[in-house]
């Protein structure tokens, strides 16, 4: 049976895997993303050859930026040079495979819906958190680019209009895993870099205010980007994706403040579905096959 070369580009990491037709993950690794695009395009073909024993009958790439049906790459990201070259071209020409290219949280979207939480359903939204907040829209089962391939880009949704422009009002700056750490940090009069995400949470579980206020403060505000996906997109399901996404907590911390939310709202008599991404490490991959197998 033939088999897809999936291919993740990240800005420290590339991953690497087989993906068969059914959404199965055959193997995977990863290596350093490289520093230029000839090197990029001769680290791709050498997995060709090391995955030599697979009847490999085309690659699928993930990749940060807006992504055209002509294989450009469009924006910008932490690996500037793949933003401009037509990389189809390139790879096909080096390999002598079919090549198609997604956008990343695409492709984790499409990961859900071919075999994840949202396997089954038609119109979903995916939101990633991280330092920063994207996604993705899924409409009718496939991607929603839109007109300027920003569908799904939810960082930049404005939730609070005051004094905008000093980095407190999109969704990106309230309710992303950095924005945990600003708070805290301001909160304690300490600076950014003696926190993390993950030692604001440890401190909180152990009765720190500061911390547990900084919490508090980026669910409310993820629960009314949440809130405003549903009302404006009224989809199926909403997935949440990203590292704190793994915590076991995060769905009812959402539903709490959604419940808190729509008791302001006499209008408001949706309750939107929230769930967690059911891959993590290895959406992109299985979504950029899924893309490859849908064109």
């Amino acid at each position: 049976m033939s088999v897809i070369l999936a291919v993740d580009l990240g800005g420290t990491d590339i991953k690497f895997g087989i993906v068969d037709q059914h959404g199965q993950l055959l193997e995977k690794g990863k290596t350093k993303t490289p520093t230029s695009l000839e090197d990029l395009i001769s680290h791709i073909h050498d997995k060709v050859q090391y995955f030599s024993e697979y009847m490999i009958e085309g690659i699928a790439i993930s990749a940060p930026g807006a992504v055209t049906e002509t294989g450009v790459i469009e924006g910008a990201s932490a690996i500037p040079y793949i933003h401009g070259p037509n990389i189809i071209e390139l790879l096909e020409k080096k390999t002598g495979l079919r090549v198609e290219i997604e956008n990343d949280a695409n492709c984790s979207a499409l990961a859900e819906i071919w075999k994840g939480a949202a396997e089954g359903k038609n119109d979903i939204a995916v939101v990633v958190i991280g330092t920063g907040v994207g996604g993705a829209l899924i409409k009718n089962g496939g991607i929603h680019k839109g007109v300027h391939l920003h569908g799904g880009e939810f960082g930049y949704m404005v939730l609070n209009p005051a004094n905008l422009g000093e980095g407190q009002n999109t969704f990106s700056e309230l309710a992303s895993t950095s924005s945990i750490i600003r708070r805290a940090a301001s909160y304690k009069k300490v600076d950014v870099s003696t926190l993390t995400g993950e030692k604001v949470f440890e401190l909180a579980s152990e009765g720190d205010q500061a911390c547990i206020q900084a919490i508090d403060e980026f669910y409310h505000m993820l629960a009314i980007g949440l809130y405003n996906i549903q009302y404006a997109y009224d989809p199926e399901l909403i997935l949440i994706g990203g590292g704190i996404s793994n915590r076991e907590d995060i769905l009812q911390a959402i539903n709490e403040k959604l419940a808190l939310v729509l008791e302001k709202i006499d209008i408001a008599t949706i309750n939107p579905e929230v769930d967690r991404c059911h891959f993590f490490s290895d959406a992109n991959l299985i979504g950029a096959a899924y893309h490859y197998l849908q064109q």
